[in-house]
């Protein structure tokens, strides 16, 4: 439905040109809910306001459902207006002298030709109640919540039925308790919606949970690309396992290879070994990572009878938060972050072992 191939943008800048954007690829199809995911200055909002029609391109291809919208090759660039697109701003953009009904209504009544009184009426009813609003229709803009604002901003992104929606970070605005209550419910209405989707955010917990596909961008280029459970648990590089949650990263050698797709690894300073699956090419004495999430390592106050993959350590810090704690742990130099149950009873000092299992371990070769 989208289609994005050799995307490029670059600004000129007092110290030389800015290479916002490098040449990306990517597709979206038709329902999909799909979300560019990277910290800020990646490119990512470049990349939507190009697909928007805000920024021109400076090569590469854009074309929304088979009609190519943007080709700098043929000097061809559709203008905003012509592009049946959708779009909520971060920044909502809610005009303050208009109620909500002139606020959805806005896109009609500029519309050439524009459409007859009733059924603009309908369409923006209609609009208004896919997000809940409609009791509000005749309330000032001033008067409604920052959530409420962000429905009105969902509303005229959607009162002209367009093919494609747009959305850049439209949740960062709003306080963490809302945030949380409105990411279930943009969800919710997109789903019921069923329109396709593209979703601008730096926040993975967004990504994660609301997307079909994520594509991870950094410094203009997207790193990975895959459906949420895969790149979370299968991160390509350090940048992408860091980025996406947190990440214990721990530098070690490998000792031998056991198996065809096993070794046993020396972690670095001799505090310990695990046993983990390994990547083709790996052979001893060969430098490598280990990638392993929190919530993957099993700690217990008890010395284990069963020895294998175990890491002995003393805990550091103990972070209460309700139905679980964050436990850090000092195994030798390295400090390893772990989710344990709240029960746990710990202190600063405590002996503690911590247990991995080599099937949630992911390898990269190398110390980068």
């Amino acid at each position: 439905m989208l289609s994005v191939k050799g995307l490029t943008k670059t600004y000129e800048t007092p110290e030389g040109p800015a290479h916002a954007v490098k040449g990306i690829d990517f597709e979206v199809g038709e329902g999909e809910f799909y979300t560019l995911l990277g910290p800020s200055g990646c490119g990512k909002t470049t990349t939507l306001r190009c697909i928007a029609g805000l920024e021109k391109p400076n090569d590469g291809e854009i074309s929304i459902d088979g009609v190519i919208v943007a080709k700098p090759s043929d000097n061809l660039f559709a203008p905003t207006h012509h592009r049946n697109i959708g779009m909520v701003f971060q920044s909502y953009a809610i005009w303050p002298h208009l109620d909500v009904f002139n606020n959805v209504g806005y896109p009609l009544q500029v519309r050439k030709p524009r459409p007859p009184k009733a059924e603009i009426n309908d369409l923006v009813m209609n609009a208004l109640e896919q997000v809940g609003m409609a009791d509000f229709a005749k309330r000032p803009a001033t008067k409604i919540s920052g959530g409420q604002q962000q429905r009105v901003a969902l509303a005229r992104a959607l009162v002209r039925r367009p093919q494609l929606l747009l959305l850049d970070e439209p949740l960062s605005n709003l306080d963490a308790k809302l945030r949380e209550q409105m990411r279930i419910e943009l969800e919710e209405m997109v789903a019921k919606i069923a329109i396709t989707t593209l979703y601008v955010t730096h926040d993975q917990s967004e990504a994660l949970s609301m997307s079909d596909r994520v594509a991870v961008m950094s410094d203009g280029l997207i790193v990975q690309e895959d459906e949420p459970r895969a790149i979370y648990g299968k991160p390509v590089n350090e940048f992408v396992a860091s980025f996406l949650g947190t990440a214990n990263i721990i530098n070690g050698t490998v000792a031998e290879r056991t198996g065809d797709d096993k070794g046993v690894v020396i972690i670095d300073d001799d505090v310990g070994q695990l046993n983990v699956i390994l990547s083709n090419g790996l052979a001893a004495g060969d430098a490598l990572q280990i990638v392993v999430r929190p919530e993957d390592i099993h700690a217990t106050t008890e010395q284990p009878a069963d020895q294998s993959n175990i890491l002995m350590g003393v805990v550091d810090l103990l972070n209460y938060q309700g139905g679980y704690a964050e436990c850090f742990v000092h195994v030798g130099a390295i400090r390893v972050r772990c989710i344990v149950h709240q029960s746990l009873r710990a202190k600063p000092g405590d002996k503690i072992w911590l247990s991995v299992d080599p099937q949630h371990c992911v390898i990269f070769s190398g110390n980068t």
